[in-house]
């Protein structure tokens, strides 16, 4: 079990002792090397990058539990736990790819919106279509920089309209701010659309309010499956079937938003905001699988936000590690399908960083 961590204390690799540990499938070791630090334990070789793994302990915003800055770290230390082996990939991971776990961005910036930029430049040089990025949170307040850091890729192209996003939520966060803050956690779909992005795609909302619900109901953007109606001991069936549909008619690029409170709270229960009557684990993995398979899409990034370590059980970062997990094989059995491409040459682990001022300037604005 791993040792108590105080509120004001970031979690990291150094500070919780890992032992020894062996890859197992099918009651054979399969691995002798356990990398410390890296997700899944996997060794690195070379310098090339197929799959990045981002960390963002970003956590200002939080307006009820508390946590998210140690949630990436505690989600690599439990990747350590997770099977190799992915029946939909029918390998072991990494499956022939090189995983690269970056180091974890450093956090600076003196206000929200300095933050902002700074995620933005630690993001935006692994969106050059040579690789899939991976991004571990944090508050949900980090999907605006993913947002625009994704602008870079060669399938955006440096127009936003052409993104759909994909959100599991228990919560719209489609406020206009919440507390004064409109970079808040519960803005972060609302100020996505306000970058200019072409579709937002919900699933799981439960948790919403009234200016929020007027918002789904007039905007052509989005489209919301609520958890009470895919959930509906009586009609959910039907409905999650109309939503899984919804997701392998997408087109164009995409990215994916994992708030892991859209699972139920029985999954997550150390998540900021747990909220009872989410998704099962097996809904989120077919919402992954769903997105992935459509034919006329490409899942350009993903991201697992608002994990929280969990102090009695590892069950929330483990879930998290899991569905990161999946992510990443089913974006390999695209690979391996030709549904996704390399745009670009390899660039490797040493990239350029680009200034960004965008998030600054737009407070100045206001």
């Amino acid at each position: 079990m791993a040792p108590y961590i105080q509120p004001n204390q970031r979690l990291t690799l150094n500070n919780i002792k890992q032992q020894p540990q062996k890859h197992l499938c099918k009651g054979k070791v399969v691995s002798e090397v356990y990398v410390e630090g890296n997700f899944l334990g996997l060794p690195e070789k070379g310098s090339k990058v197929d799959i990045v793994v981002l960390q963002l302990p970003y956590e200002l915003t939080t307006s009820y539990g508390q946590g998210t800055a140690q949630g990436p770290a505690a989600c690599i230390i439990a990747s350590g736990q997770v099977e190799l082996f992915d029946s939909s990939l029918g390998e072991d991971l990494p499956a022939g790819a090189d995983i690269f776990t970056a180091p974890e961005w450093d956090g600076e910036g003196k206000s929200l919106a300095e933050q902002l930029d700074n995620m933005c430049e630690y993001l935006t040089p692994w969106y050059a279509g040579d690789c899939f990025p991976v991004i571990l949170g944090g508050e949900h307040g980090i999907l605006p920089p993913i947002i625009r850091a994704s602008l870079h890729h060669p399938l955006v192209n440096g127009e936003l309209n052409r993104l759909t996003v994909v959100q599991i939520d228990a919560h719209a966060d489609l406020r206009d701010q919440l507390d004064g803050e409109e970079y808040s956690h519960a803005c972060a779909a609302s100020r996505s659309l306000d970058l200019g992005i072409g579709h937002l795609l919900q699933i799981g909302i439960r948790a919403y309010s009234k200016q929020e619900a007027e918002y789904i109901e007039k905007d052509e953007r989005i489209t919301t499956f609520f958890a009470r109606d895919t959930q509906s001991p009586t009609s959910g069936e039907a409905a999650w079937a109309a939503c899984l549909q919804s997701l392998r008619n997408l087109e164009g690029p995409v990215h994916l938003t994992i708030d892991i409170d859209g699972l139920d709270g029985s999954l997550v229960p150390a998540t900021g905001t747990p909220v009872p009557g989410g998704l099962s684990f097996w809904q989120a993995t077919e919402t992954i699988e769903a997105v992935f398979s459509a034919p006329k899409a490409t899942v350009i990034s993903v991201d697992v936000n608002e994990i929280v370590a969990q102090e009695d059980t590892p069950l929330t970062q483990f879930t998290a590690a899991m569905l990161a997990t999946k992510a990443m094989a089913i974006h390999l059995k695209a690979r391996k399908e030709g549904r996704w491409n390399v745009h670009g040459s390899q660039t490797g682990r040493d990239r350029e960083v680009k200034s960004s001022d965008y998030f600054q300037q737009q407070k100045k604005v206001k």
